[in-house]
């Protein structure tokens, strides 16, 4: 792609950086900000570096927050023994859109992927298994994507902590096989939280 000025060409390949964004479009979004007021460009720019400088993961369930403990960890309301481990942020903004959980969250930050290099020891798994080993923990929620990836660390995860005193569990497959979590409709997530089955019972007859 030819560009007609340098400082086009450099905004465009920073604007390409972002995951889903080709060069094309990321020319036409580059092209939309120039016609827009420059107010509107420096605001977005202030937001972004704001954001970034600024910006907290909770230090409880490891969620993006604006201050140490996020609004759901500091909620005495939510029932904090019973803990949902999900994969990211999105996952978390996806089920509380349902309105059907009203335990906590623990974020792992991903799932393991030796594929792509992800081990355990880069993942937050030893803070969850600390929290089980408290002895506050009544239930662990998995709720991470149904692909081979996170069933592998929903397994991994049950083999730190199948001998304390706790249930484990895991949302219903209304989620299709192979899903990524944030993508299900509020409805089937809903339900599939509510319809949680035994952990031990996606495993048995394998």
């Amino acid at each position: 792609m030819e560009f007609s000025s340098k400082l086009l060409e450099a905004a465009v390949n920073e604007m390409a950086q972002l995951p889903g964004i080709g060069k094309r479009t990321a020319l036409r979004l580059v092209l939309h900000l120039l016609k827009q007021p420059k107010e509107q460009t420096v605001f977005l720019s202030n937001a972004l570096t704001t954001f970034r400088e600024e910006i907290k993961y909770c230090e409880s369930c490891h969620t993006i927050s604006d201050v140490a403990l996020c609004e759901i960890c500091s909620n005495p309301k939510r029932n904090h023994q019973l803990i949902c481990v999900v994969e990211d942020v999105r996952d978390v903004m996806a089920i509380e859109n349902t309105g059907q959980f009203r335990g906590i969250y623990h974020v792992l930050g991903g799932k393991i992927s030796p594929m792509d290099g992800i081990g355990p020891s880069q993942l937050k798994i030893n803070s969850l298994v600390e929290k089980v080993n408290s002895g506050k923990v009544e239930e662990i929620l998995f709720a991470l994507s149904s692909t081979m990836e996170g069933d592998t660390t929903n397994f991994y995860i049950y083999k730190q902590i199948k001998d304390c005193d706790i249930v484990t569990s895991t949302i219903a497959r209304g989620i299709s096989v192979g899903d990524e979590l944030e993508y299900a409709d509020e409805v089937t997530l809903g339900r599939s939280i509510l319809q949680r089955i035994p952990f031990e019972n996606t495993f048995k007859n394998n």
